[in-house]
């Protein structure tokens, strides 16, 4: 049986899972003290999924069968009863100072598992692409576009030909007129939407490169990917864009700024000091 509490690996692992299971692992992390007392009959019915389901799904979590996976649920459910008072979820009971600083405490395990996820060859191989494109698309769905917009926003202050693309049909039709000196730098956190592959493909036919930044470095555009950031904190199905995951992004962002920087200090200053000149005017 896996020692990582059940809940940990079921969100860690969920943009991996087939569309059934991840209606299962959907009910089971949002019902745990229900699931736990549900015999496998019910719990396929309570989810819309096959038994078979079930019990692919508990060997592929680790657990020998459903009973071992239903025993795992109680442990991990007793667990979130009590939590620590400076971690875990809010509850409607904290105060603010409490609330303030549990989510002070996500956010810098955030970074802190960020950190510890990084590659240096990885932010090398970025880098390098990044400095010698004529030209960096920086791309996403949803949340992950904000991502996006923000390192187009920071890398054109010291580096031209960085640009922000939203629109799924735009970011297509822009990867269609790439070339082998072209860059995107696309941000999915699941690393597993129908965009992000449609995009990735069509760059790859283009011999454009490709630097991808996301929680799962298994993931299909992971495996299209010419280089792969991997960015700490896991979300669950139903945190959808959570503050934690962003910083953790933008963490990443500021790493990879900061090691294009530094190659050429001189020119960045110079360039930067041109950009703030011109933003004067924007001032009353």
């Amino acid at each position: 049986m896996p020692e990582e509490n059940v809940f940990t690996r079921i969100t860690r692992e969920y943009y991996q899972l087939t569309a059934s299971e991840k209606k299962l692992a959907a009910f089971v992390v949002a019902n745990g003290q229900r699931s736990q007392t549900m015999s496998i009959s019910e719990l396929a019915a309570a989810c819309g999924v096959a038994e078979a389901t079930i019990s692919r799904f508990c060997r592929r979590m680790g657990y020998r069968g459903y009973s071992a996976f239903r025993l795992a649920i109680a442990a991990a459910t007793a667990a979130r009863l009590d939590p620590d008072p400076l971690s875990g979820e809010i509850q409607p009971k904290d105060t603010v100072p409490e609330l303030c600083a549990k989510l002070a405490g996500v956010d810098m395990d955030a970074i802190r598992e960020t950190q510890s996820l990084i590659r240096p060859k990885a932010i090398l191989a970025a880098a390098d692409l990044l400095l010698a494109a004529d030209k960096v698309l920086c791309m996403g769905q949803g949340g992950s576009m904000l991502m996006a917009e923000e390192a187009a926003h920071l890398f054109t202050t010291a580096f031209s030909g960085f640009f922000a693309v939203a629109d799924s049909h735009m970011q297509v039709i822009a990867a269609a007129n790439l070339t082998e000196r072209d860059v995107i730098l696309f941000f999915s956190y699941s690393g597993s939407t129908k965009d992000l592959m449609d995009v990735l493909r069509v760059a790859r036919q283009q011999h454009a490169r490709t630097i991808l930044v996301t929680r799962y470095p298994g993931s299909p555009g992971a495996g299209l990917a010419d280089t792969v950031l991997q960015c700490g904190s896991t979300e669950g199905p139903l945190q959808l864009g959570s503050v934690a995951a962003r910083i953790a992004q933008l963490y990443l962002i500021d790493v990879l700024f900061s090691e294009m920087c530094r190659r050429d200090l001189e020119t960045c200053r110079h360039r930067r000091e041109l950009v703030a000149d011109a933003l004067s005017e924007k001032h009353v």
